[in-house]
């Protein structure tokens, strides 16, 4: 019987087909540029019964141009197509997926936005500058997501590279953070994004 990681799976698993090992070396640019999807990608009445039973894992990423002493010299925002159709600005945000490391979700979703070449300079540590919770009932936080309950582990990432928005990421605008832009960016984001750049920025010893 195949199993995966002395799992037993059960016949209507997602990964029943798969055998030991099946998850081993996988790299982002797996994630990234595969012609399926990735390993323990779930397709939409999975992750829709998922998003209905369990919190969700994400990181959000805070993108960041930083001079030569590491200092913030702008803030990255992302215009992006909704399921609608309508355009809100926000900011770089995907699950982690099954088997997926913390860094590798941080490049993969960057990728996914940005493309390829916006060589982004991974944390050294793990550690989030703060953590949201975004709840699917308005009103219980001030991070609102109405398809799930979604626990995001927030990450200020420079972006060393060039950016080439792809997928549903329209444009990639940046500011400088003493720039009065800002404000009006920050006052476009919905459900919270906003408060994460300030809290990003206050974190990274950058005032707005």
């Amino acid at each position: 019987m195949p199993v995966l990681h002395d799992e037993i799976p059960d016949d209507d698993d997602f990964d029943a087909d798969r055998k030991r090992g099946a998850f081993d070396h996988i790299t982002p640019e797996d994630f990234v540029s595969g012609s399926d999807n990735p390993p323990g990608w779930l397709g939409s009445a999975d992750i829709d019964r998922a998003r209905h039973q369990i919190p969700i894992a994400y990181v959000e990423i805070v993108p960041v141009r930083t001079d030569d002493f590491g200092q913030i010299e702008q803030v990255g925002s992302l215009l992006r197509m909704c399921e609608d159709g309508a355009i809100e600005r926000t900011l770089i945000t995907g699950r982690v997926l099954f088997h997926e490391s913390l860094r590798e979700a941080i490049a993969r979703n960057v990728a996914k936005d940005l493309g390829e070449l916006a060589l982004p300079l991974i944390p050294v540590s793990l550690q989030p500058f703060t953590i949201a919770e975004f709840f699917p009932t308005p009103g219980v936080s001030e991070f609102y997501d109405a398809r799930q309950h979604a626990i995001a582990l927030c990450y200020v990432v420079a972006i060393a590279g060039d950016c080439k928005p792809r997928d549903e990421t329209l444009d990639v605008e940046w500011v400088e953070p003493s720039n009065v832009l800002l404000d009006q960016f920050i006052s476009q984001m919905p459900n919270g994004h906003g408060t994460i750049v300030r809290q990003a920025l206050s974190w990274a010893g950058t005032h707005s």
